[in-house]
């Protein structure tokens, strides 16, 4: 499929891997509608794209907030050709540490937000994908690029929620192909290493050192332009389906 007159939904698409991907599509010549909790930095992210773009505030995993957006982003631009699933959270806590066992009420939120929120815009928005005309010699009406983590693969000590929640998307991909393959809907997933968002920004250079030092080739972060790049050519080639791809420079974290 053709980024070209397409539309994407992009949850996260404020910031990060999100807007960088929005920023891509964009200038491919697609339409975008961005979804995000942050309606300030929506506001921001939406203005540099002007007629192209379009927005809506909500929680990925509140089923009326994401009902309420599919059904704009339809008014905005008529349908939903590709939806790309970036918004989620982190939180570290060991599962028993030296203030007890980890609250449940942690684990559950970092699963709700993640794993939860990721299928819940998906689903909603195959429903939509389902009813387009073909956009491909193969009849193809949508694709579904979900974000999971190296952390699926490689969680470290404390990730136990994390790491169970991009799992998860992980472990979805296959079978939701599966379920989407008489609908013309292609689904995969991209597990990203540690990439230059606003948040790694921030740390300090020990912190960024060791990772850098545990990336095989290029010896740096990733550049959420590369991430944008690999979502593109996900949704320009059509015979990716099913399957989760590592974007990381070989990167394998340690326990801690």
């Amino acid at each position: 499929m053709q980024l070209q007159g397409k539309t994407a939904f992009i949850t996260g698409g404020a910031s990060g891997l999100g807007l960088a991907t929005a920023q891509k599509f964009v200038a491919e010549g697609a339409r975008v509608f961005l979804y995000d909790l942050n309606e300030d930095a929506l506001t921001q992210a939406a203005e540099q794209f002007g007629e192209s773009a379009a927005w809506h505030a909500g929680d990925v995993a509140d089923e009326a907030a994401v009902k309420a957006a599919i059904a704009k982003a339809q008014e905005a631009f008529g349908t939903i050709h590709i939806n790309v699933n970036s918004a989620g959270i982190g939180g570290a806590a060991r599962t028993v540490g030296k203030d007890g066992a980890m609250p449940l009420a942690k684990f559950e939120h970092i699963v709700r937000v993640n794993l939860i929120g990721t299928f819940n815009v998906l689903r909603l928005c195959a429903e939509v994908m389902q009813l387009n005309e073909p956009q491909t010699e193969d009849q193809e009406r949508g694709v579904i690029i979900n974000v999971a983590s190296i952390a699926a693969f490689d969680g470290q000590t404390g990730q136990a929620g994390y790491a169970a929640s991009k799992g998860g998307i992980v472990s979805m991909t296959l079978p939701i192909a599966r379920d989407l393959s008489k609908r013309g809907v292609r689904i995969m997933t991209v597990a990203p290493g540690v990439f230059e968002t606003p948040l790694l920004a921030k740390a300090p250079q020990e912190v960024r050192d060791p990772l850098i030092a545990i990336t095989q080739f290029p010896k740096r972060l990733g550049n959420p332009d590369e991430f944008a790049a690999e979502v593109a050519h996900i949704v320009e080639c059509g015979y990716l389906n099913g399957e989760t791809i590592r974007l990381d420079a070989g990167i394998r974290m340690p326990a801690i």
